[in-house]
């Protein structure tokens, strides 16, 4: 396993960075993985999604697909993008302590 490391700071990431230690996910893990994904500050909007991919997480198992996640939160997917560069699966499913999705999220 890799080590992500941010101010002293370190969790176990996969080879593409997510976090692999989900029972330490909490809002300063976000923060912290934010800054690898260049976002400075994480507004309003970015908790919004993060806190529904993980809610919908937690009660299925498994990431949102896209169409759900912006009919859901009012979103659309240029939104997701502005908000999280990396997109959906890569920025915001990180960001959330989600395990790498395997499919189209």
């Amino acid at each position: 396993m890799a080590i992500f490391e941010v101010e002293g700071r370190q969790y176990e990431v996969d080879e593409d960075g997510f976090l692999q230690e989900p029972e330490r996910w909490c809002e300063d893990v976000a923060k912290d993985f934010a800054k690898s994904e260049s976002i400075d500050q994480l507004t309003e909007e970015h908790w919004k999604l993060i806190n529904y991919i993980r809610n919908y997480y937690q009660q299925f198992g498994i990431a949102p697909m896209v169409r759900k996640m912006c009919k859901e939160t009012g979103f659309k997917l240029n939104e997701i993008y502005s908000l999280f560069p990396s997109g959906p699966a890569k920025g915001a499913c990180k960001l959330a302590g989600l395990p790498k999705p395997t499919g189209c999220v």
